[in-house]
């Protein structure tokens, strides 16, 4: 369904690389033609240089210190580098811009793909028209009454067609966040943030859901600078993976993933973490 392109826009949410705001080409590329706007923190040492280069009514400057008051973040320090305090800002500033839905994306995605099944391979299709798949997102939104949708990482597909694309859609989101401004999402803790969220909405029923058929792909955590890279040097994603386990620990645990270079990730259970429905037959009589 076409929606008025004035009550939906895309928020680019970035720290520290006003030069090197990979995402936005990635839109130009795919034929986005609709708003997109920079939001940023009160202690990004380079915020003058983003207003000069964005324009002052494009970037969106919020109060991390007051912002880090209004949810928890599961966290004691005075280290604040994380996305977590955008990703919650973001609703108030979609409100005073009176949209309707917004997208959240991070600021170093390379590419947006098309993923389908051609044979027995997995194939994919570089996007080139953008604004029919906010429209056709923000239909899955609605139809399916989820909190939030997503698009899948190139993770997700591993396993080809026996993999999970066969499932269409994922009980989960991750890296881009299609909400409501009515329905804010009240996402927890310092990191890890996006698997906190989806795990303790999804422990109450609530739906957040990755369509198999499109992909965004991202710059490897660890390559880039700037952005929460510098927090995963200092590290590592031992600590990222076990705030989950603080939120969930009857589902979640830690375990190991990659086939060279391994490293620790989370692991859930999903048998544990959300309710199902169960079939009649086994209704009372």
């Amino acid at each position: 369904m076409a929606r008025d392109k004035k009550n939906f826009a895309i928020f680019i949410l970035t720290h520290g690389r006003p030069d090197n705001v990979i995402t936005l080409e990635s839109l130009k590329k795919a034929n986005y033609s609709g708003k997109t706007y920079f939001i940023i923190d009160n202690e990004d040492t380079q915020g003058q240089t983003y207003i000069d280069k964005f324009g002052k009514e494009n970037v969106f400057m919020f109060d991390k210190k007051a912002i880090a008051k209004t949810f928890d973040d599961a966290y004691s320090g005075d280290d604040h580098r994380a996305i977590v305090y955008a990703r919650n800002a973001s609703f108030e500033i979609a409100k005073q811009l009176k949209l309707d839905y917004f997208l959240q994306l991070d600021d170093d995605y390379t590419v947006f793909l098309h993923r389908f099944v051609k044979g027995d391979k997995i194939c994919s299709k570089q996007i080139t028209n953008f604004d029919k798949i906010v429209d056709s997102m923000l239909d899955l939104l609605e139809s399916t009454n989820a909190v939030t949708v997503a698009m899948s990482q190139g993770g997700d597909h591993m396993g080809g067609v026996d993999g999970k694309i066969k499932n269409g859609l994922l009980r989960k989101a991750m890296n881009s966040f299609f909400c409501r401004t009515d329905t804010p999402i009240n996402f927890i803790g310092r990191v890890n943030d996006d698997v906190n969220s989806y795990v303790c909405y999804g422990q109450r029923g609530s739906l957040f859901l990755t369509t198999m058929a499109l992909q965004l792909n991202q710059v490897q955590t660890q390559q880039a600078s700037g952005g929460m890279s510098e927090f995963y040097k200092d590290s590592g994603t031992y600590t990222k993976s076990f705030y989950t386990v603080m939120m969930a620990p009857s589902c979640v645990s830690i375990g190991t993933m990659g086939r060279t270079d391994r490293r620790f990730h989370h692991s859930i259970k999903w048998d544990n973490a959300v309710p199902k429905i169960i079939n009649e037959k086994y209704k009372r009589k």
